[in-house]
């Protein structure tokens, strides 16, 4: 299958971003390319596993995953078809719904920063600080004035982490009304998810242009060089799953992680 060029997904500093003419399928994918596609997630999971015992064994980097995105978008399923293979030693998904009464006396990145990755640590975020910079901008609880200044905030959050040895990766999973609809449906014909269904799901539908608008001004306000955004296309959950995969590994890669020296010659051991 043909690589991935990253620079037509991900969101330079600054750019003004209009969501609705960034496709939601992958570009141009043949047939031929979709058939190799498992192929080369397992290629990919073997390849990510690898690398996260280099990142958990040495313990001088951290990475974290952020996944944002409207309703059956594929956060949950992407993170349990990329993290399949991977073992659960250094690794943890964080969850962020409304904040509690305790969450709302505070900053609003005070919830966000004890769940952060520790060196040697791969942390993924289902959804975010960035449920603050659009769910109160589109039910109007806060100003632009306001939400400038959380973006403000968010970029000097994601630096300090960066600077602490922190990777950030920002996808945004990037999926069709017309998908969404289709994928309400089916969790509404599935007695076994009907627990997922949620009031705030139809609710938030209703405001498809205003949430697309506060993503794209977020997206936009808060990509960086170190700590950048990527627009995933998510109508296919198969490509979803392998770009997020495809991401994490160049990402690793790039760390140039290494294995630490051993605390003793294994040379002065023998099994009896």
């Amino acid at each position: 299958m043909n690589a991935i060029n990253w620079s037509d997904w991900r969101i330079p500093d600054g750019k003004a971003l209009d969501l609705s003419r960034l496709p939601t399928l992958p570009k141009a994918s043949s047939e031929t390319d979709k058939l190799q596609w498992p192929a080369r997630m397992t290629v990919l999971a073997e390849e990510l596993n690898r690398l996260q015992a280099m990142l958990y064994a040495s313990k001088t980097r951290g990475l974290l995953l952020v996944l944002q995105g409207m309703d059956t978008s594929g956060k949950d399923g992407c993170i349990r078809t990329v993290f399949a293979h991977i073992s659960p030693l250094g690794v943890r998904a964080e969850a962020f719904g409304v904040p509690q009464a305790l969450e709302q006396r505070h900053d609003f990145l005070w919830r966000i920063h004890g769940k952060t990755p520790a060196l040697g640590e791969m942390v993924i975020f289902n959804r975010s600080h960035y449920e603050d910079v659009l769910v109160p901008v589109v039910k109007g609880q806060i100003k632009h004035a306001e939400c400038e200044k959380r973006w403000h905030h968010i970029r000097h959050f994601e630096s300090l982490l960066s600077d602490s040895g922190i990777a950030i990766v920002k996808c945004y999973l990037h999926i069709s009304k017309d998908e969404q609809k289709k994928r309400l449906q089916a969790r509404l014909d599935d007695p076994l998810k009907h627990w997922k269904v949620q009031a705030s799901d139809f609710e938030d539908r209703r405001h498809w242009r205003a949430y697309m608008h506060a993503y794209a001004q977020a997206i936009q306000a808060t990509s960086s060089d170190t700590s950048p955004w990527f627009v995933v296309p998510a109508d296919s959950k198969a490509y979803r799953d392998l770009m997020v995969a495809e991401l994490l590994v160049h990402t690793l890669q790039s760390m140039t992680l290494c294995m630490p020296r051993p605390t003793l010659d294994v040379r002065d051991f023998k099994m009896k």
